[in-house]
């Protein structure tokens, strides 16, 4: 039995973002990255449960540690991929508490276009409940793509 795909609603939500940056990866290093791969570049390895396909969900934890004397901050992300289009286009519901989402369930749409030996990749960030957890990923998202990028070149 095939479950429907099940769209959040975010018109009541329409705060947003978008970033483009030019990425050293192929866009199927990239698809493997966004879809199987979240341990290599994003989350705390040993955290990840993700199948990688259409209306399955996922979760993952990011740990911070800001001072070497602070306590470690555990920040889980749970979601569903909604869109899959190989090497091509990652569509999943993004959800994080505080100083994230605000437990708001997103959609983070990943377009992939091959450009030269590399690729343009364009995130779409949508439906985040205020102003302010907007602008926070807004900061947050071009550093974690240069991260994206970088580990993915150091494995090859």
């Amino acid at each position: 039995m095939i479950l429907p795909i099940t769209i959040p609603d975010i018109s009541l939500r329409p705060f947003h973002l978008k970033v483009e940056r030019m990425m050293e990866s192929s866009p199927s290093v990239l698809f493997q990255a966004w879809t199987k791969q979240f341990d290599r570049w994003f989350a705390a390895p040993g955290t990840v449960l993700m199948e990688g396909e259409v209306n399955t969900v996922f979760f993952f934890e990011t740990i911070h540690q800001f001072e070497t004397d602070s306590e470690v901050q555990r920040h889980p992300h749970y979601g569903r991929f909604l869109r899959l289009e190989r090497n091509l286009l990652v569509e999943m519901t993004w959800v994080t508490g505080e100083g994230g989402t605000m437990g708001a369930e997103t959609i983070v749409t990943v377009e992939l276009e091959s450009s030269g030996k590399g690729t343009k990749l364009r995130l779409i960030h949508a439906g985040f409940p205020d102003v302010k957890s907007r602008d926070q990923h807004n900061e947050a998202w071009p550093f974690v793509l240069e991260h994206l990028d970088k580990q993915m070149m150091e494995s090859v």
